[in-house]
């Protein structure tokens, strides 16, 4: 089992920006079953992004948003990471581009890492393992996507559900700061449930890539769009999701009673609920950002901290519980406690 430990790291404030085109999937004429969707999923508002609008648009305004309230001078950040599924480019990675949009420092140490829906974990221990040792003093964590331009607007199975965010979290060198705890997990073998078949090096982009084919009912897609295998990614949260949280737990002995949030990804609301009742979590611990916002890929974790427990978060101690899973396949779960932090508003990206 893949546990983790790190000390010494702090987080110290969170933003989100969205982009300002807003769906509403009751009134979206390329929606069908709205009533329906909105049942199942709990997903009505989404964000998305235009043509030429990036997620590394959406994590520098966030970035530079948290920056400016946190008074911190760029030039003192010592490392970005930046998790994404939509980079700017096939190359150069996009975490270089964001240092110097930023102004950090040209020995700043920078770093794209791809990852889908469990990223924002997968990140926060990439990021607080660089920084533990004290040799980095202040980092950002940037995490967010632009996946929904890689749905097809025909595809019922993908196209009411995601949307578009980007995040920025800030963590100091705290010498004695609560241990950060980790569990993952990972199976490639489940790699055809969340996928784009082509563009990459193994099925290179062909005419024959951009042709949309008729799936299902309701499910018309090309070979250079998402797919989402909705049943075979049920089956998997359902039984990854709380067993990643249970392991967490048990193994490092902590207390389900006093965690404060329980912040899950974002999948739908059908399946989340299914894992909150299997790990009789109270409601009132477990918050959805999907009603506004969809399903933002690796930036569900922090946004739904932003957008539902900004005050708890800003106005003393809170002991948090993150659990990302999906894409690769890949899961997990993060035990982290926060005190006082700086929340940016939400911002709106046009």
């Amino acid at each position: 089992m893949a546990f983790l430990e790190i000390p010494n790291v702090s987080i110290k404030g969170m933003a989100a920006t969205m982009p300002a085109n807003r769906k509403d999937n009751l009134t979206d004429p390329l929606v069908n079953d709205a009533e329906k969707i909105l049942k199942n999923t709990g997903i009505q508002y989404r964000h998305l992004a235009d043509e030429g609008m990036t997620a590394s648009d959406l994590c520098e305004d966030a970035a530079k948003r948290l920056l400016s309230d946190l008074k911190w001078n760029a030039e003192e950040v010592d490392c970005l990471i930046f998790v994404r599924q939509t980079p700017d480019y096939i190359l150069p990675a996009s975490a270089t581009i964001l240092q110097d949009k930023l102004g950090l420092s040209q020995n700043a140490y920078a770093l794209d890492v791809a990852m889908g829906c469990s990223g924002y974990v997968f990140g926060l221990s990439n990021i607080a393992a660089l920084m533990q040792s004290g040799h980095f003093k202040k980092g950002l964590l940037l995490v967010g996507d632009t996946i929904s331009r890689t749905c097809s607007v025909n595809d019922k199975s993908t196209y009411p559900l995601f949307g578009d965010a980007g995040t920025a979290t800030a963590l100091e060198y705290k010498e004695g700061a609560p241990t950060m705890k980790f569990h993952f997990g990972t199976d490639g073998s489940g790699k055809d449930a969340i996928i784009i078949p082509d563009g990459g090096s193994r099925n290179p982009f062909s005419e024959d890539s951009a042709r949309e084919e008729d799936i299902d009912e309701g499910i018309s897609r090309s070979k250079a769009q998402l797919v989402l295998e909705g049943m075979d990614v049920f089956s998997f949260g359902i039984s990854k999701a709380p067993q990643s949280v249970k392991a967490l737990l048990e193994h490092f002995e902590i207390d389900q009673e006093t965690v404060d949030n329980f912040a899950f990804h974002q999948a739908n609301l059908f399946m989340n609920e299914k894992i909150r009742k299997k790990l009789k979590i109270d409601p009132e611990k477990v918050p959805y950002s999907l009603p506004k916002y969809g399903n933002t890929s690796c930036a569900t974790i922090p946004l739904t901290l932003i957008s539902e427990r900004k005050e708890a978060l800003e106005k003393g101690s809170q002991k948090n519980v993150g659990c990302g899973f999906g894409v690769g396949l890949s899961w997990g779960s993060v035990y982290f406690e926060t005190e006082n932090l700086t929340i940016s508003e939400i911002g709106i990206l046009k």
